[in-house]
């Protein structure tokens, strides 16, 4: 009788364990879809605006009408990113403590990582803060000084995120492939 009772439980410890690792890889297969997905979001967000946005709001010539769809379009996409800015760096820890990838042999792809992301997140906050700065000016009436406000975001900060973000993009693959 005994020994019955025990291989019973050692075949419910083995359904157990099975079945605690088929979650587990559920998991982390969500972790990094939510990951990838939060990234490809921000960063294809960034390039669509950059390239195909900010051109044809250049074919406005209406200085009012050109400055107002720039931050309605801005503030939207900014606001759309928030979200996936908070996904990326909630999953990039997950799965750098996960691999214990700041202990390893990789530890210098995940700093990297980690600091581009935290430079765009910087770098995004300027721009966010800078926007809403711009679109008060607006309401106002300022159009002048809204327009300074924003004058970096599409020439020089957002092609900074999106170079950035495309090697970080890289490096994640890079991690992934090792």
């Amino acid at each position: 009788m005994q020994v019955r009772y025990k291989q019973h439980w050692k075949r419910q410890k083995r359904i157990l364990q099975k079945y605690l690792r088929a979650v587990i890889k559920m998991v982390s297969h969500t972790v990094v879809f939510l990951h990838v997905l939060s990234a490809f979001v921000w960063v294809g967000g960034m390039i669509s605006i950059r390239v195909a946005v900010h051109p044809v709001l250049q074919s406005i010539d209406e200085p009012k009408i050109k400055l107002s769809k720039t931050l309605e379009i801005t503030g939207r996409l900014f606001h759309l990113v928030i979200p996936f800015i908070l996904i990326l760096l909630v999953t990039g820890l997950m799965m750098a403590i996960g691999s214990n990838g700041h202990h390893g042999d990789l530890k210098y792809f995940f700093l990297a990582k980690e600091t581009i992301w935290m430079v765009m997140t910087l770098n995004f906050i300027y721009m966010y803060l800078q926007r809403r700065a711009a679109w008060k000016l607006f309401e106002r009436g300022s159009l002048a000084e809204a327009k300074v406000k924003v004058k970096y975001i599409p020439n020089v900060l957002l092609p900074v995120n999106i170079m950035l973000g495309i090697l970080a993009l890289y490096l994640g693959v890079s991690l992934r492939g090792l």
